[in-house]
């Protein structure tokens, strides 16, 4: 394969790359918070936090075009390192976070930079050692794995459907958010619960990754790749988020998880210059979360004798719900009030 070829098979680690700096024009364009902000500048904010937010669907894209039988080591790594890309909000997220809980004093663009250029490099030269296993050899592993994955998650929809909902109504107040919150931890932070619920979602984890690992060495139409790629954001999500809520701010800084904390009191998430991080984070987090679980039911109805067209249809409406609940929660922690 020619190195230009390789080179655009690298596209998604690019728009990884260029992730946090995206970030850094949105918050320049809107600095200083307390100045008039004109039309030109507005507009430019816009498209730069929009491009920050589309960074994962270029992974997804790229993972769907280098999609075919039998890949090469080389294009298997780089496909692999498409859908690894998706999860690039959560895992810059997870790289500030990570590095001040270490200690370490060092720019973590610097780090996300230098990360990102090693994975290049290990696709660019590794050797043809790995070799993708076939599909009739993966199936019944993949399908054992798959149910497992699928009951796991019918329990935690249970804690996502009240976590969400206590969400969106931050779009009434902090307050209405506090005393729905407060009603639900003594159910998911008692001391039988709440553990239970941590396993459960490491377990999610676990399973998840290897059935994405699996997975992307097979052919798959655009719905598998979509469904690998929301799970890949998913895992990567998880991580962070229970990194930050359960490490970072309960065991290590004290700092209640409430509303202040999501939002990124006082200064907000639009206008912090670390915390803007958080918006394509919890924004893609709910869209893909609701979408995953779409993407899972689609499987379901049709596994069950459904019409592909119905399912489908249904499939799409789960992401359109996806999205507009996604921007409601993000309206509510960015200020919105109804």
């Amino acid at each position: 394969m020619a190195v230009a070829d390789k080179l655009r098979r690298l596209a998604p680690a690019a728009g990884a790359i260029a992730y946090p700096f995206l970030l850094d024009g949105f918050h320049l364009a809107v600095s200083p918070a307390d100045d008039p902000i004109s039309f030109w500048r507005l507009a430019l904010a816009a498209l730069l936090l929009l491009a920050a937010t589309a960074a994962p669907l270029l992974g997804l894209a790229c993972a769907y075009w280098m999609t075919k039988p039998a890949p090469s080591s080389f294009e298997l790594r780089a496909r692999r390192l498409a859908y690894l890309s998706i999860g690039t909000p959560p895992l810059f997220v997870l790289t500030g976070v990570g590095l001040g809980l270490l200690h370490i004093h060092v720019s973590d663009e610097l780090v996300w930079v230098a990360g990102w250029l090693a994975a290049c490099l290990y696709a660019l030269l590794a050797g043809e050692q790995e070799r993708p296993a076939t599909s009739a050899a993966m199936v019944p592993s993949i399908a054992r794995w798959r149910v497992t994955h699928g009951i796991a998650a019918a329990v935690i929809l249970l804690y996502v459907a009240f976590h969400l909902t206590n969400h969106l109504l931050g779009l009434l107040g902090p307050e209405v958010h506090a005393a729905v919150m407060k009603m639900g931890r003594t159910v998911y932070r008692s001391s039988v619960v709440e553990p239970a619920l941590v396993a459960l979602m490491l377990f999610q984890v676990a399973v998840g990754v290897r059935l994405a690992w699996r997975w992307s060495s097979l052919p798959a139409d655009a719905f598998r790749v979509f469904q690998i790629g929301s799970g890949v954001y998913l895992a990567a999500f998880i991580v962070t988020h229970l990194n930050s809520a359960f490490v970072s701010a309960r065991a290590v800084h004290h700092i209640d998880t409430n509303w202040d904390w999501a939002s990124g009191a006082p200064t907000g998430l639009i206008h912090d210059a670390w915390s803007i991080r958080l918006v394509p984070h919890y924004a893609l987090g709910v869209f893909f979360v609701l979408a995953h679980l779409a993407s899972g039911l689609r499987g379901i109805l049709i596994a069950h004798g459904m019409a592909t067209a119905v399912a489908n249809r249904i499939w799409a409406t789960g992401l359109g719900a996806g999205a507009l609940i996604a921007i409601a929660i993000m309206s509510g922690l960015c200020g919105a009030r109804i």
